[in-house]
């Protein structure tokens, strides 16, 4: 019996040029010569097929997130991390993604959640000039890279919606290379940059928006370091209106009067879950994969970490709410982020599970981990100054792993201590600055409400990010950005509106 089946499509051109073809070569060269073609190199390093029909944008994004070598902050098989299709699982479960593709501003919400810079345009907020200006942009550096969306129509082809980055530009023949990730279906090819406007000029008929390109870079420093917000729980719909929606409405129907009243109205709704909403970041690895030691890379990583934690915990508004959950007024028993004990060990333990299941590939699945027992330790490499290490050994039913998690703190007064995890290491992230960050996160116009002009003048202080050290500042913008899309994510409106609040 005959088989049905597709190999590749006969690309039509014109309008297209075929980036292998003698024509497609020749502009090339020129493009190379006028400069260019300087983002290229870095792209074709990291040029990928999609893996499936409907992953044309997760792998224009992890192929750009990879040639900007941003860390994806967790492995993806045995020791190495590096992003795939299948770890860009936040904002739009993979299984929706692979029926249905992904919208425009859900991929600008996951390159956000992935730790990018994303600057995003639709072709109504923006001009043919202005698009052009940004293509010249990104063809003459290697540290900015451009993906668009457009309609596969406008160019003969068959298909509709698409995703593709852009690996360089042709100045007197104002024409643009797209590095097709369908490589089963069309080579990289060249366009007429007017004709790839007119693509992108095209209404989604899933979202009603036009479609349009998103400028995709590496932050000054890299965010989400140390704290993250996670939209894989599933009630993190319910805890993103609280944060953005419920909060203000709180604060204009309370007479609040002073900072420690204030943090209460802010803290004694907190849904029950709340914990699984901010995380902090600590690093895992398999005891084999590094021994006593800590690598450059780790110790680089982990330093960056511990000074995120120092400044968050230097800030006027970490000693109120430090003050805030020691008084009796907090009532910490009814604070959600409390419930779950602070004790090193047990986070330790629970994150050395999550360690095996990332490591063994079965992330968010249910099947189940025990870490058999923790030892805390001081560990001294070189003369270095001590750093926190966390072993633990992980069951899986018959098998055993033995996990190390690398934890970021203020070294206070150091013991070296061996394995007794009751003395006292030093002050790693707790409750107390991950309720501050979270508090720094919020949107400006959270503290409007508030009726007593003082208090309102003081907390807009304490909140500002204009005098916040350049690491902290990062972090806490990038976290309102999270926030802000998740927001837009969780109203179905994130395909509305793509700005973001910065200040």
């Amino acid at each position: 019996m005959a088989m049905a089946g597709l190999y590749r499509r006969l690309l039509p051109s014109p309008p297209a040029i075929d980036f292998a073809s003698s024509e497609g070569k020749q502009l090339f060269v020129e493009a190379i010569q006028n400069g260019t073609m300087e983002g290229f190199y870095r792209l074709i390093s990291y040029f990928q097929t999609q893996s499936e029909p409907a992953y044309c944008g997760l792998a224009s994004l992890s192929m750009v997130l990879n040639a900007l070598a941003i860390d994806p902050g967790r492995k993806w098989k045995g020791p190495w991390r590096w992003f795939d299709e299948s770890m860009l699982d936040c904002c739009e479960p993979l299984e929706t993604v692979k029926a249905k593709g992904i919208t425009f501003g859900k991929l600008v919400c996951l390159a956000h959640c992935a730790g990018a810079k994303v600057e995003a345009y639709r072709t109504n907020h923006s001009t043919i000039d202005d698009f052009r200006k940004h293509v010249i942009k990104c063809s003459t550096s290697d540290d900015c890279h451009m993906i668009s969306s457009y309609h596969r129509g406008s160019f003969k082809q068959t298909g509709t919606g698409h995703f593709s980055p852009i690996g360089g530009y042709h100045a007197g023949r104002d024409m643009a290379l797209i590095l097709d990730v369908a490589r089963f279906k069309y080579p990289p090819h060249w366009v007429p940059l007017t004709l790839l406007w007119e693509a992108m000029d095209n209404t989604d008929e899933t979202t009603r928006q036009r479609r349009g390109f998103m400028l995709i870079s590496r932050p000054h420093t890299e965010p989400g370091m140390l704290y993250t917000l996670s939209c894989r729980h599933e009630s993190w719909t319910g805890i993103a209106k609280y944060l953005v929606d419920d909060v203000l409405l709180l604060l204009k129907s309370e007479d609040v009067k002073d900072i420690q009243k204030l943090l209460y109205v802010v803290f004694k709704s907190l849904p029950s879950d709340f914990g699984e909403f901010i995380k902090w970041i600590a690093e895992v690895r398999r005891q084999e994969d590094g021994g006593r030691s800590l690598s450059q890379e780790e110790k680089g990583r982990l330093a960056v970490k511990e000074e995120v934690l120092k400044q968050v915990q230097e800030t006027g508004l970490f000693k109120h709410v430090a003050e805030f959950l020691s008084s009796s007024k907090s009532c910490c028993g009814n604070i959600p982020i409390l419930s779950k004990e602070d004790d090193l060990p047990c986070v330790a333990a629970s994150v050395c599970c999550q360690g095996a299941e990332i490591l063994a590939g079965n992330c968010g699945s249910s099947r189940g981990y025990c870490c058999s027992e923790t030892c805390v330790r001081c560990l001294k490499t070189n003369g270095d100054k001590p750093v926190t290490l966390v072993s633990g050994t992980v069951v899986d039913g018959p098998n055993e792993q033995g996990l190390d998690v690398l934890v970021p703190s203020r070294q206070m007064k150091l013991s070296c201590c061996g394995c007794d995890p009751s003395n006292s290491i030093g002050m790693y992230p707790a409750s107390n600055d991950v309720l501050t960050v979270l508090l720094f996160s919020l949107p400006p116009k959270t503290w409007s409400g508030i009726k007593d002009n003082k208090l309102l003048l003081e907390i807009n202080t304490l909140v500002s990010t204009q005098n916040l050290p350049v690491l902290l500042q990062e972090e806490v913008l990038h976290l309102r950005r999270q926030l802000f899309l998740l927001k837009r994510c969780q109203e179905d409106k994130v395909d509305e509106d793509l700005g973001e609040p910065l200040s």
